[in-house]
């Protein structure tokens, strides 16, 4: 499966893993995990971006913490919808960008963003596009949270429900390869909670 079949399957998404179905959940230990990481930033009102944000689950569990300067990027066009249904202070006030992260992130200058976020999104980057975790280093200026499945260490790669693939990768040896030192890790039900900091 190459980068743009793995783009395709998630823009189209619908049902189980589709922006409808992660609003019916609501914010979970990840989100809660996220604020209180991200209320240790030294600045006021920290500039947040969230990788794969889908209808802003996480996003409006900060925003209902006081956070205003929120940011996500998201490939199905479904999720600003179902946002504006389910979070309509977030949509009011968040920035929102409809594409890849691949396209957007190469955007951003240097240091946007005090602190980016992925919640099972970049284990779903393909291979071919691994350069972008260089991208994500450079535009965040401070802290950048991963919570992945990372797998057993025994394989590479798995396909959820026999469709699409989830690459497990060890996130820390990614980062700490770009600058970033691993500072808290917590073993959630199937991910890992991590959270780097630039050296």
């Amino acid at each position: 499966m190459n980068p743009n079949e793995i783009h395709r399957q998630w823009a189209e998404r619908s049902g189980e893993y589709s922006p409808d179905y992660y609003a019916y959940y609501g914010s979970n230990e990840a989100s809660e995990l996220l604020r209180r990481t991200l209320d240790r930033l030294p600045a006021s009102d920290p500039s947040v971006l969230e990788l794969g944000c889908s209808s802003g689950r996480h996003l409006a569990h900060l925003h209902e913490h006081g956070y205003r300067d929120l940011s996500g990027i998201e490939i199905n066009d479904e999720a600003i919808d179902v946002m504006e249904e389910t979070y309509p202070a977030l949509a009011a006030c968040g920035t929102f960008y409809l594409d890849t992260i691949e396209e957007v992130v190469t955007g951003f200058e240097d240091g946007r963003f005090d602190a980016v976020y992925s919640v099972e999104t970049l284990q779903h980057i393909h291979p071919d596009n691994e350069w972008v975790f260089e991208e994500l280093s450079r535009v965040t200026a401070d802290l950048l949270v991963t919570v992945e499945n990372e797998g057993s260490g025994d394989e590479t790669v798995n396909y959820v429900n026999g469709e699409f693939p989830l690459y497990y990768r060890d996130w820390e040896a990614v980062f700490s390869d770009l600058d970033f030192r691993e500072v808290e890790s917590h073993a959630l039900k199937r991910d890992t909670f991590r959270a780097f900091r630039r050296t």
